[in-house]
């Protein structure tokens, strides 16, 4: 792979840093530097003439840094002649606004994506958008990997007889459905009503989870509210134990000590596709890593090879 050159913003060196150990190339060097009037500068440091570039960034807290930064080595890589120019994130935080749902407000996750093909992103490679409909906003070839394979595996072997995959909104039941699947487990799901900001009300759930072993599985847990809300309803329905699983482990705000305070939540399963949960230090906290996953994607698609089987089972 000696035409590959992989660079890595602030948030992202250790995810590419993982990666490039998959691949056995080196991680190219980029300096950031910052002026004096706080603006921000990018250097890549290694040549991109002519080669296939891929630039690892999460777009995390701080959003705006972090993607600010992406946005200046897109910039330098296709003023350095790079042949193409692919953004790596494993987490777009942009996903979740997908939508106008009031009057006179933006839709982040469309203008974000337009920024970065206007910089010059040839292609896109992330993991799990908040919302299907994302994935449309970008005008270039975009590859969505998700997370379940590592999750199923991270369950494997254990005693699945008394479980039950449950969706905590009935927008992600088809992503749970297909957890469950892979798990060969019965699935349900609740029904959640947001009344503004983080006031979440779990209404029901559908599906039997009196005296089930429960994984509740999310795209992502910011603040915790939602997944708290259905900790409580699933205290109340008598469920023996909890699992809680999910993607994006953002975990604002003290949000895995508020849902490992529940007793019944046995662990709290993510990924590391936000670089910040490998650093909470939680007894139940478990961080899986699905850089070899991307590592592989990026392999297939420096050498032409079809990425389509590695979004099964959801594609």
């Amino acid at each position: 792979m000696r035409e590959i050159r992989v660079f890595a913003g602030t948030a992202g060196r250790d995810f590419a840093a993982e990666m490039c150990g998959e691949l056995g190339v080196p991680l190219s060097s980029t300096t950031v530097s910052r002026f004096a009037n706080d603006c921000l500068q990018v250097q890549l440091l290694d040549n991109c003439r002519e080669r296939d570039v891929y630039l690892v960034q999460p777009v995390v807290s701080p959003a705006q840094e972090s993607l600010m930064e992406l946005l200046l080595m897109i910039d330098a890589a296709k003023g350095a002649s790079a042949q193409r120019i692919t953004a790596v994130m494993p987490h777009y935080a942009y996903a979740r606004s997908d939508k106008k749902d009031a009057a006179r407000v933006s839709v982040g996750g469309r203008l974000v994506a337009d920024l970065l093909v206007t910089a010059g992103a040839n292609r896109v490679l992330t993991m799990t958008l908040h919302a299907p409909q994302v994935q449309a906003f970008f005008r270039v070839p975009t590859d969505q990997l998700n997370a379940l394979r590592e999750l199923a595996d991270h369950f494997a072997g254990r005693d699945l007889s008394r479980t039950t995959v449950l969706s905590p909104d009935l927008g992600n039941a088809k992503t749970a459905t297909a957890f469950a699947k892979m798990l060969g487990t019965p699935v349900a799901a609740a029904a959640k009503e947001r009344s503004g900001g983080d006031r979440v009300e779990i209404t029901s759930i559908i599906g039997d989870v009196a005296g089930r072993d429960v994984i509740v599985l999310d795209d992502e847990i910011a603040s915790g509210s939602t997944v708290v809300a259905v900790l409580e309803l699933l205290r109340r329905s008598g469920a023996l134990s909890v699992v809680v699983a999910c993607t994006h482990g953002i975990f604002a705000d003290g949000a895995v000590d508020r849902i490992g305070g529940f007793a019944e939540v046995r662990e709290i399963v993510t990924t590391n596709t936000v670089p910040t949960a490998a650093r909470l230090a939680h007894p139940k906290l478990t961080v899986l890593s699905v850089a070899p996953a991307f590592a592989e994607t990026v392999r297939r698609i420096h050498s032409g090879e079809s990425v389509s089987a590695l979004f099964a089972p959801l594609s």
